[in-house]
């Protein structure tokens, strides 16, 4: 049974390793940051970087995006019933989307097919020492390899939040107006009048960008810290996906609490 300076030394030694980390990250962001001009200057590596992050994970966004508007179309037509108030629904879908689900959900799923997989394409470069082998040959390689896939995470976070958005609105309008029979121009109208820009759909841009910042350092920073093995890797890429959701849901009321307190 352990004594309770054993506990003490490894509660010690866990926090440590954790402000150490952080510390890392930080010095980690700041080089990204210093050598993103060589990524921008070498503009077809950002490039790549952005299709591989975003055209790629097109599929997942724009299926999950429709499935979710038809899901709210239906309970949200449910709910509205009840109080005669089913012309609400375009704007009650709107809302829930621009607002929260759109780039929430859309960062979940960003940081699960994107984000693990430039962690792990990070931390095989690391375990087979080309890594190593760029810094021999006086390439570094946070600006040839971090950066440019840090700025196509960021670059295309925002942009598959408002495609999910979209491709939410259009699956509660097939369930709403095409299924159901509610009316389309109240539909439309009622959705119109009620999304503001400020306070809804550029708030949900902002949010979507923060997210794709926080997935982005999370995913090319746990690939390029990762233990170089293969069980290293695969601890990374988990990392990444825990971290990255606990971020994400974090940030998010972080943010809801400053863009949406003087909104009532």
């Amino acid at each position: 049974m352990l004594n309770p300076a054993t506990w003490l030394r490894k509660l010690g030694h866990a926090v440590t390793d954790r402000i150490w980390r952080l510390g890392f990250a930080a010095r980690f962001l700041y080089a990204i940051f210093t050598h993103s001009g060589v990524a921008f200057r070498r503009l077809p590596l950002t490039l790549r970087e952005i299709y591989f992050s975003g055209v790629l994970s097109l599929i997942i966004i724009l299926v999950s995006g429709l499935f979710v508007g038809m899901v709210l179309g239906l309970q949200g037509f449910e709910t509205l019933q009840r109080f005669g108030s089913t012309e609400a629904l375009g704007i009650m879908v709107a809302l829930s989307l621009t607002r929260e689900l759109g780039p929430v959900v859309a960062g979940l799923l960003f940081a699960s097919r994107a984000g693990t997989s430039v962690t792990a394409e990070i931390g095989l470069m690391k375990a087979t020492e080309q890594l190593k082998a760029m810094d021999m040959m006086a390439v570094n390689p946070i600006a040839r390899v971090v950066a440019p896939r840090f700025w196509g995470g960021v670059i295309a976070m925002p942009l598959l939040a408002a495609m999910f958005s979209a491709m939410g609105v259009l699956g509660g309008w097939l369930i709403g107006v095409v299924f159901i029979g509610v009316d389309d121009g109240a539909f439309w109208s009622q959705m119109q009048a009620g999304v503001d820009w400020h306070y809804d759909v550029l708030n949900g841009v902002i949010k979507s960008f923060v997210f794709g910042i926080a997935v982005s350092l999370i995913a090319v920073f746990e690939g390029y810290d990762s233990v170089p093995t293969a069980e290293g890797v695969s601890r990374a890429i988990t990392r990444t996906v825990v971290t990255s959701a606990l971020t994400i849901l974090a940030l998010d009321f972080i943010l809801t609490s400053f863009m949406f307190r003087g909104t009532s």
